[in-house]
């Protein structure tokens, strides 16, 4: 059967910390504001789900916890404290664009019941079809899957695959995943375009971002869940201006990896 052209596309983007920073130590009302902005601009074609991390480091902008911040407790209470603060901004910018938001908080746990999966499935859809965008993140408090393992990334393909998107597009800190030969040059080339996954781990730097906890490894993954689900990802430069326009139009330079043809 022919898919309505009428019914707008899913898009799932997932922003990372080094990207709502700007590579900072505080959320850059510019970059949110410039994401609003882009939202607002693909908003006929493209129902949006956002996947963003970020609460802990809303919280480090006016918190300092009387103990190490590297304890995964501390960690928890920043994400705690952060998080309210963070969709804050968030509603703020999307209102200036008149965009409305929600605040959604998952954990692994949830994508392993069916019942459970079913209930986020069925609430996002009725968010989306009354024109809110879920803004989601992992509920940090009682989990630690992000803080330990992975930015968010498996999150967002997880959420992606249940939700059945048409295009997964992760906002990082570089143009996509360069070449293990350009990155010892030091002059990067992106590879523009994956099906073999298997190929793409030998180019993969191990290496994390300063303030996020993944890293390519963890965008890998991502990525093997999605083409599982055959959905197409973008790994793109969130740090420019306007990078999810001028990536659906063609003017910038990331990585696309396919569903397996």
């Amino acid at each position: 059967m022919a898919k309505d052209k009428s019914v707008k596309k899913r898009l799932l983007l997932k922003i990372g910390s080094n990207t709502l920073t700007q590579e900072t130590d505080a959320i850059s009302r510019e970059k949110l504001a410039d994401i609003a902005s882009q939202v607002k601009q693909l908003q006929d074609e493209y129902d949006f789900i956002i996947v963003s991390s970020g609460a802990i480091a809303a919280a480090k902008e006016f918190v300092k916890l009387q103990t190490k911040d590297t304890d995964i407790q501390v960690k928890q209470a920043l994400a705690s404290i952060g998080q309210p603060y963070l969709m804050r901004l968030f509603q703020d910018a999307f209102a200036k664009e008149a965009l409305l938001t929600s605040q959604c908080l998952l954990s692994y746990a949830d994508f392993e019941n069916e019942a459970t999966q079913k209930n986020i499935s069925n609430t996002i859809s009725v968010l989306l079809a009354n024109g809110y965008i879920p803004i989601i993140n992992e509920n940090d408090t009682v989990s630690t899957e992000e803080i330990k393992f992975g930015d968010n990334d498996k999150l967002a393909a997880l959420t992606a695959s249940l939700l059945q998107v048409d295009l997964c597009v992760i906002a990082t800190n570089t143009n996509g995943i360069y070449t293990k030969a350009s990155m010892k040059s030091g002059v990067p080339e992106t590879i523009q375009e994956v099906t073999d996954l298997e190929a793409l781990k030998t180019e993969v730097s191990e290496s994390k971002s300063s303030h996020g906890t993944g890293g390519m490894t963890s965008k890998i993954q991502a990525a093997e869940i999605l083409q599982k689900n055959k959905i197409e990802l973008w790994i793109v430069n969130g740090l420019v201006d306007g990078f999810l326009v001028d990536s659906h139009q063609g003017k910038n330079t990331f990585t696309k990896i396919d569903v397996k043809r």
